[in-house]
């Protein structure tokens, strides 16, 4: 109605017609453009125009009949507003068809809102009107300071779409989170628009998705940051920005600087190679001049250098058969300086041979001249194994002082600011492992060690308290010119831990040792940036070195020693040495027993047979024999006798969801986070904010509060992580296990399927809890629920936060993916009637389903039939088949019982005349010659009804008179025989 009545307006202007005599002069084009006015009911809209300016002349294009409003171009393609057609973008251009794309960031781009306002609690908010996102070129900056800074952009979607954007979220400083709002005020979900975020500082870009709704939709970003004093907080990027779900967009876009589309109709532009660059909108990318060079995606050549001892590093190659390595030098990669230059330097020869150091400790030389580690039981000191001695025991752990090759458990790479990572940035150099020269004087230059956890020798098992569970002791040196860093960092990944020291600028050759407390510590990273400098590369010669690394008490590892066992297990001087996988040692006498089938090690009573621990219902022992793990499958068996399958595969991968909001008595708000690990042959274990990262164990359930970012409190804004369940101890429909229960009249009832709990248990003991905390997931067969991370937290009215006594947390996670599989037994057929000659089976499920996955539903079965018609044919013309013959062997009989009275009757009268005389042979059947028509005699004088009677009884029974007829004749026999006694002969019949 509205765009009806803007119309009618439009045409009963009282603005001249560009037709009239007395108008101005008509519009050029260029001074208006045209829009679409909003759909109707039916969908149909108007092109009309729109002036560019204010005073521009009236004389405008009529509005014209638009497009339908379900239209829309492809990738690569704009639309015509003039002639209301899609076109091919020209070469230099692109266009998502669908989708818009922000890249460049030199301003802000039309669209985006820049907003700012304070989090202070004080009396005195804080000024936050400089406090926003800023655009720095290929990507857009949060703000660092207290202050709340949102960029929003509004989009109207004709069809479901998506937004997607890389972003880098280098420090925890700063709580970000991106969501959506839709034209109905509803946001995005709290527990997914918080992103992931490296704590130490460590460049790592994610590109991420979600999607989005027909209509209006506004996007936002949000920083807040919490700064501590003397503190810098580095910001959060962002960059290519792509939104897709519009009708169309009505022109095309330039390449950006550095990326080019050769062929019209281009989607998307392409970086150029190295060496080559190309300006805005090229079609093209063109050839670096002499002496210059460029990156991939430059928009520019540079002029190159002249080669330094900086540009080149040198290495070792394996060694080979003879014991021999060559040292070899290599450009750094890519190469930008030039060898032809005045002063520059030539890369020197390279494979001078020399001889290969000595194996680690630990490892022994083989025929190939390669390192291999000793076997249980056995040490040595880089040359040959030998076995520890009766009543010591090995050394185990991790001794690297030879470097001709990075050990298998190291890994070197690179992170930049430009979102990229790439390379290798240490190298192996005999004695120590160092950096090599960098392309960019800001990457950050990692070495990362992994471990797979700790153990105490056996001997010190009884003493644990007063041992050490692990220490990690390193040699460094730094040669530094500009403001270099070298950082320490210890935690569960390279992309999850904690800084442990730092040291800047030059340092002599150090040692320095870390004690691991925590079996959960099992990644260290070793970071050096040269400089903070941007667009630098003068410190290529400033690098790290690390001459050694040890570390002890490591699962897995080599020993380099053996010790005399400790005075606690004098009893037995073997008692130290360890029995094989699966082995207890018996007290006192140094054998080894194998434990029973399905039971593991227990770390804490190696000795005797109670270190033999029965895996719980459903689960099964790793390889390392130290843990129970659950395959996510089970079967269960119905009170029915029916037998259930489960798969709990899809519900295996790490899932987090938070509880409801709660406050503090100052008004702050936070809320729990739950992170869990349902099941699998993955190790996984909680980190310091209780997220889930690789350990040791399978399954987990771990909790933190965490404080929103929206709110700032007057301290420093941290979680508090603890674990509520780090071993699996069964999984089971009964509701107690091994003490811990999860009764059910804390759930609403089970509709039709029991619940299968996963029973958790933690070692780590409080003064609350003296037996270690607990949890109890129930899974319940919900085939409507397909979100995967549908977990609900306990919430009853005696018990608050999924916990009654703060030791036991109970859980209930509804989803199809907890339903047993389906089987036959869970549809049924239906069968159509016959219809024509052909009959259709077609299969349906059993209502209310309690199955997913599993068996499909069979496709629909076509077989042929035969129809009611053909049975009821088939009927009526055998019945009158049978009627007919019956009558034909009815009239036969009675044709047959009419001779046989006949004959009877003319017996009868040739007996009178001679009575003392029988009949002969023949008399008693019927004579040759005779005639049928013979029947008739006696018939005739009887009336018609009478002979009616007669005949119907007749032929009811034929067999019986023909019977009846014989007896009678042979009675008339005898009595004319002995007539001549006078006798009556009609008393006697």
């Amino acid at each position: 109605m509205l765009t009806f009545m803007y119309l009618l307006k439009l045409f009963d202007s009282p603005f001249p017609h560009p037709w009239d005599a007395n108008t101005c002069v008509l519009s050029l084009q260029s001074d208006y453009h045209f829009e679409y006015t909003e759909c109707d009911a039916l969908g149909s809209r108007w092109r009309v125009a729109v002036p560019n300016k204010a005073d521009i002349c009236t004389d405008l294009p009529d509005p014209v009949k638009g497009t339908q409003c379900s239209f829309s171009c492809s990738e690569g393609e704009f639309l015509n507003m003039q002639l209301q057609e899609c076109q091919k973008c020209a070469v230099g251009t692109y266009s998502l068809g669908t989708g818009v794309a922000f890249d460049e960031w030199d301003t802000l781009p039309p669209g985006f809102v820049n907003h700012a306002v304070t989090t202070s609690a004080g009396d005195a908010p804080a000024d936050c009107s400089n406090s926003t996102w800023t655009p720095k070129g290929d990507y857009v900056t949060s703000n660092t300071d207290e202050c709340t800074a949102t960029l929003s952009y509004a989009v109207s979607l004709k069809k479901p779409g998506t937004v997607s954007f890389e972003y880098f979220y280098p420090d925890d400083s700063i709580y970000f989170e991106f969501f959506i709002q839709n034209d109905q005020c509803q946001s995005t979900d709290s527990k997914s628009r918080w992103m992931k975020t490296s704590e130490t500082g460590i460049l790592c870009s994610f590109a991420v998705e979600f999607g989005l709704k027909p209509g209006n939709n506004v996007l936002y970003w949000r920083t807040t940051a919490y700064t501590l004093e003397g503190s810098a907080v580095k910001p959060v990027l962002i960059k290519n920005i792509a939104i897709s779900g519009v009708a169309f967009t009505s022109e095309c876009f330039h390449c950006k600087p550095g990326t080019y589309s050769a062929k019209q109709g281009s989607a998307r532009c392409a970086p150029c190679p190295a060496e080559t660059y190309s300006n805005k909108g090229a079609s093209v990318c063109r050839q670096c001049e002499q002496d210059t060079y460029a990156e991939a995606g430059s928009g520019s050549c540079k002029p190159r250098p002249a080669c330094t001892n900086r540009d080149y590093f040198y290495t070792h190659t394996p060694c080979d058969s003879e014991g021999t390595t060559q040292l070899m030098y290599k450009w750094i990669e890519p190469k930008v300086c030039s060898e032809t230059v005045e002063e520059a330097v030539k890369l020197p020869a390279s494979g001078e041979k020399q001889t290969c150091p000595p194996c680690n400790p630990g490892f022994f030389v083989t025929n190939s001249s390669a390192c291999e580690p000793c076997d249980k039981g056995f040490y040595s000191n880089g040359k040959a194994c030998s076995k520890c001695p009766v009543g010591t025991e090995p050394v185990v752990g991790f001794e690297y002082k030879w470097w001709n090759t990075m050990p298998s458990n190291m890994k070197s790479d690179i992170s930049r600011r430009d979102f990229g990572n790439s390379g290798q940035t240490w190298e192996v150099a005999g004695e120590y492992v160092y950096t090599t020269p960098g392309d960019q004087d800001t990457d950050y230059l990692m070495l990362t060690l992994d471990v797979p956890g700790y153990r105490l020798p056996q001997s010190m098992v009884k003493d644990s308290e007063r041992s050490e569970l692990s220490r990690i002791t390193f040699v460094f040196e730094t040669t530094c010119t500009a403001d270099c860093k070298f950082a320490f960092l210890a935690g569960f990944n390279r992309w999850s831990n904690d800084e442990v020291e730092q040291w800047k600028g030059s340092n002599s050759k150090q040692s320095y040792s870390y004690l691991i407390q925590s079996n959960s510590t099992i990644s260290f990273t070793w970071i050096f940036q040269r400089t903070e400098e941007l667009n630098t590369r003068k410190y290529s010669a400033d690098a790290a070195k690390i001459f050694s690394i040890h570390i002890t008490n490591v699962i897995g590892g080599v020993a380099s020693e053996c010790r005399r066992c400790a005075l606690s297990s004098a009893e037995a001087s073997s008692a130290c040495v360890p029995c094989p996988l699966g082995h207890y040692m018996v007290n006192g006498t140094g054998v080894c027993e194998s434990c029973p089938l399905n039971t593991f090690i227990r770390a804490d009573q190696p000795v005797g047979e109670a270190a033999c621990v029965k895996c719980g219902p459903n689960t099964q022992r790793n390889k390392a024999h130290t843990a129970c793990l659950s395959d996510c499958a089970l079967d269960v068996q119905t009170r029915g006798g029916a037998l259930l399958h489960y798969n709990f595969s899809p519900l295996s991968n790490v899932t987090g969801f938070h509880s409801s909001p709660r406050f503090t008595s100052k008004g702050l708000r936070y809320f729990h986070r739950f992170n869990l690990g349902l099941c699998g042959t993955e190790v996984r274990s909680c980190g310091p904010d209780g997220v889930c990262l690789f350990f040791f164990k399978s399954g987990y359930v771990c909790q933190s509060t965490v404080v929103p970012s929206d709110i700032r409190s007057q301290s420093t804004v941290s979680t508090q992580p603890f674990v509520i369940g780090d071993t699996i101890i069964g999984v089971t429909t009964d509701t107690l296990l091994n003490s811990i229960s999860s009764p059910n009249w804390l759930f609403p009832p089970a509709p039709v399927l029991p619940d299968v709990i996963f029973y958790y248990k933690s070692s780590e003991t409080t003064q609350a809890c003296k037996q270690g905390r607990s949890g109890a997931i129930r899974l319940r067969c919900d085939p409507s629920i397909y979100i995967i991370s549908h977990i609900c937290v306990l919430l009853h009215s005696n018990c608050s936060e999924g916990t009654c006594d703060g030791c036991t947390f109970h859980f209930l996670w509804r989803s199809q993916h907890a339903c047993p599989l389906c089987t036959k037994n869970n549809y049924r057929e239906i069968v159509s009637a016959c219809i024509q000659g052909i009959q259709k089976t077609t299969y349906v499920w059993q209502q209310p389903l309690q199955c997913y996955g599993g068996e499909s539903l069979p496709a629909q079965t076509v077989s042929a039939c035969v129809t009611l018609d053909f049975w009821l044919k088939f009927g009526v013309s055998t019945g009158t088949i049978a009627a007919v013959l019956l009558i034909c062997i009815s009239c036969y009989f009675w044709k047959k019982t009419r001779k046989l009275q006949y004959k009877y009757s003319k017996l009868i009268i040739s007996s009178g005349n001679n009575e003392c005389e029988l009949p002969t042979a023949d008399s008693c059947a019927i004579m040759e010659g005779e005639d049928a028509e013979d029947d008739l005699l006696d018939l005739t004088k009887k009336s018609f009804f009478t002979k009616m009677r007669s005949f119907s009884r007749e032929v009811s029974s034929p067999f019986i008179h023909a019977d009846r007829v014989i007896k009678q004749l042979l009675t008339v026999c005898v009595l004319i025989t002995f007539r001549g006694r006078q006798t009556d002969l009609t008393q006697f019949h």
